[in-house]
């Protein structure tokens, strides 16, 4: 019996049966890492083919991110260039504009020459009292071998009167419009000038509403002549003022 009490003292309390994980069994599984999936070699190359395309898009929108930048460059310095082009056709056109003279209006007849026209002046009274009016004929006469053209107004064919070597009244003091005459040989031109035996060679003679100054009694010439070319003038004619 003493043999049979050190048999049950000295027995060992057996070790708990464990799992072929390694852990005792009956408790609680611990968590563990997942495990790696494994990629199958088509879906690896699905992947890959992913991968590329979205490369190559991502190329085809920077490409066109460049393109239109350089594009939007372009087109602004193209379109400051036609600005300033047409810019400069205008000023270049407003300038020629400005400084090119009107053409003259032609007819194919050139003007007349000095030795193609020969005046004539003529007074309807010799005398006329201060203040009055005398009428004077103005005439012009072609005499040369062919047409030609002559300006017939009274600021190109000037009546001049004079007292002495002081000129007191002139028929262009003020300005007239051009009277443009076709004369052939034997043509002539009559007019008729008024004249109020005033002076108007003072600077504000033409000016609406001024009086002009009468002239002094005294004997006074008159000639009528060529503006563009003064040697062409009738013969002097005297009038008596009194």
């Amino acid at each position: 019996m003493a043999a049979q009490g050190r048999g049950t003292g000295g027995t060992r309390p057996s070790a708990g049966r464990r799992t072929a994980g390694g852990r005792p069994a009956g408790a609680p599984a611990r968590p563990g890492r997942r495990p790696k999936r494994q990629l199958s070699a088509r879906q690896r190359a699905i992947y890959r083919r992913r991968r590329i395309v979205v490369g190559l898009l991502a190329v085809v929108f920077l490409a066109l991110a460049v393109f239109c930048g350089y594009s939007l460059v372009r087109f602004a310095g193209a379109t400051a260039e036609a600005v300033g082009l047409a810019l400069r056709h205008d000023e270049l056109t407003a300038l020629a504009r400005k400084e090119a003279p009107k053409p003259k209006p032609s007819t194919g007849v050139s003007d007349c020459a000095s030795a193609d026209v020969r005046l004539e002046l003529s007074a309807k009274t010799q005398t006329v009292p201060v203040g009055g009016t005398m009428e004077w004929t103005a005439t012009i006469r072609h005499e040369g071998s062919g047409s030609c053209l002559i300006d017939g107004s009274d600021a190109a064919r000037v009546l001049t009167i004079t007292s002495g070597d002081q000129v007191v009244w002139r028929s262009d003091a003020c300005p007239a419009d051009p009277r443009r005459l076709l004369m052939a040989r034997g043509d002539k031109d009559i007019q008729s000038i008024i004249w109020n035996t005033d002076s108007n060679t003072g600077q504000d003679a033409c000016k609406e509403g001024t009086t002009l100054p009468k002239v002094n009694p005294g004997a006074y010439v008159g000639t009528l002549s060529l503006k563009a070319d003064p040697k062409v003038a009738s013969d002097p004619v005297p009038v008596l003022v009194q």
